[in-house]
C-alpha cells in the first residue's frame, strides 16, 4: 500500500517534456510550409532531434543550450519556419540551475544567426520585414522563458533558505532544550549523588578502619554511587556539548579505537568497501554507535577482544561490533540507556539496529544506516 503523494522521477518527466516538445517540432514544421526531398528529411531530423536533447536538460543544461540552438539554426537553413520551442526550453532549463549569463550570451548569438538565415532565405523585397518580425517575435519569447527560469529559481532559492532558517531554529531550540536539561540535572542530582557517594565511601572507611565486617548492602552502595557518578558527569557532558566544536564522524573511528586499546581490549578495525562520503548526521551516528559498543564490552562484558568493522555500500553504512565477552544466549539483556539512545539514532535517520548475544560468546552489534537522503 503506499501512501502519501504519489511522486513522478524527474527522469520520467524529462522525458515526457521532451518527447511533446519533439511532437509539437515535428507537427507544426510538417503541416506547414516546408521543403521536400532531402532537406525535408534533414530539417525534420533536426526538429526531433532538438526536441529529445531536453531529456538530458536537467543533468547537462549547458549542453542542452547548445545543441538546441545549432538544431534550431539547423532546421531553419533547411527551410523550417519553425518556432525553437525546444531552443526556448533550455535557456528556461539553463537560468533555472542559474547559468543567466551563458543563457544571454547564447540567445543573442542565436538570434543573430537565426536573423541572418531569414534575410538569406526569403526572397524579395520583403526579406527585411520578414526577418524582423521574426527576430522580435523570437526575442519575446526569449524574454519569456529567461523571465520564467529566473522566477523559478528565485523561488526555489527562497524555498530552500526557508528550510535552512527552519532547519536552525529547531537546532537552536533543541540546544536550548538540551542546556536546560543539563542545569536541571546538575541542580538536582548532582549534589545528592554526591552525598550518597562521599557518605558510603566515609562509612566503609570508618568500618575498616575499625576492623568490622564492611555489610554487602554498604558496598553495593559505594559502587552505586560511584557508577551513577561517571554515568551523570558523562550525560552532562554530552548535554553540554554544543555544535560549535567539530562533530566526531568516520574520520575520528581509528582513534576511537586505538584509545579503547590502551584499556588492554584487543581491538581491531576493519574497513569494507571503498571508502566514499556520507552525510554528516550518518558519520555522527556510526562514531555514537561505535563509541557506546566499545564503552559497555569495556565497563560490563569482560571481554578480551573486540572487533570493530564498517562496511561501505551503494546505498548503506554498515557497522558492527563484535567482543568475547560474557554475554549468554539467554535470556536476553534488558537494553540500557545506551542502547536505547543508539536505537533512536538509528531509527531517526530511518536505519536498523541489531543487538543480541552471540552464539559462539560474546555480544553484538549490528546497524545499517541508509546514505541516500540522510543529512
Amino acid at each position: 500500500m503506499i501512501k502519501g503523494r504519489f511522486a513522478v522521477p524527474a527522469g520520467v518527466t524529462d522525458w515526457v517534456i521532451a518527447v511533446g516538445v519533439a511532437a509539437l517540432l515535428l507537427g507544426t514544421g510538417l503541416s506547414g510550409p516546408h521543403p521536400a526531398g532531402g532537406r525535408e528529411l534533414l530539417g525534420a531530423t533536426l526538429l526531433a532531434a532538438g526536441g529529445l536533447a531536453l531529456a538530458a536538460g536537467r543533468r547537462a543544461p549547458l549542453v542542452v543550450l547548445a545543441v538546441t540552438g545549432l538544431f534550431a539554426a539547423g532546421h531553419q537553413a533547411a527551410g523550417f519556419e519553425v518556432l525553437a520551442v525546444s531552443y526556448l526550453v533550455a535557456v528556461y532549463g539553463a537560468v533555472r540551475a542559474g547559468h543567466r549569463t551563458v543563457a544571454v550570451a547564447a540567445s543573442v548569438g542565436l538570434l543573430v544567426v537565426l536573423h541572418l538565415t531569414a534575410l538569406v532565405s526569403q526572397d524579395g523585397p520583403a526579406r527585411e520585414v520578414v526577418g524582423q518580425a521574426r527576430n522580435t517575435l523570437e526575442i519575446a519569447w526569449l524574454i519569456a522563458a529567461f523571465a520564467a527560469g529566473e522566477a523559478v529559481r528565485q523561488a526555489e532559492r527562497r524555498a530552500d533558505e526557508a528550510e535552512r532558517t527552519r532547519e536552525e531554529t529547531a537546532r537552536h531550540r533543541a540546544d536550548e532544550e538540551r542546556l536546560r536539561i543539563a542545569r536541571e540535572l546538575h541542580d538536582s542530582l548532582t549534589h545528592q549523588i554526591s552525598v550518597i557517594k562521599v557518605q558510603s565511601e566515609v562509612a566503609v572507611h570508618v568500618a575498616r578502619r575499625r576492623g568490622e565486617q564492611v555489610p554487602e548492602a554498604l558496598l553495593a552502595i559505594q559502587e552505586a554511587g560511584r557508577e551513577a557518578s561517571r554515568e551523570l558527569r558523562a550525560t552532562l557532558e554530552a548535554l553540554r556539548d554544543d555544535d560549535t566544536s567539530p562533530p566526531h564522524g568516520l574520520d575520528h573511528i581509528p582513534d576511537l579505537v586505538e584509545r579503547f586499546r590502551t584499556t588492554g581490549l584487543r581491538t581491531t578495525l576493519t574497513i569494507e568497501g571503498p571508502p566514499h562520503a556520507v552525510p554528516a548526521a550518518v558519520g555522527r551516528t556510526a562514531y555514537r554507535i561505535v563509541q557506546e559498543s566499545l564503552t559497555n564490552v569495556a565497563r560490563h562484558a569482560a571481554a578480551t577482544t573486540v572487533s570493530v568493522l564498517i562496511g561501505y555500500r551503494p546505498d548503506a553504512l554498515a557497522i558492527r561490533v563484535d567482543d568475547d565477552g560474557t554475554a549468554t544466549p539467554y535470556p536476553s539483556p534488558t537494553p540500557g540507556l545506551g542502547l536505547l539512545g543508539m536505537r533512536e539514532r538509528v531509527t531517526a535517520l530511518g536505519g536498523r539496529l541489531s543487538t543480541e548475544p552471540r552464539s559462539a560468546g560474546g555480544f553484538t552489534v549490528q546497524a545499517e544506516l541508509p546514505t541516500n537522503g540522510a543529512s
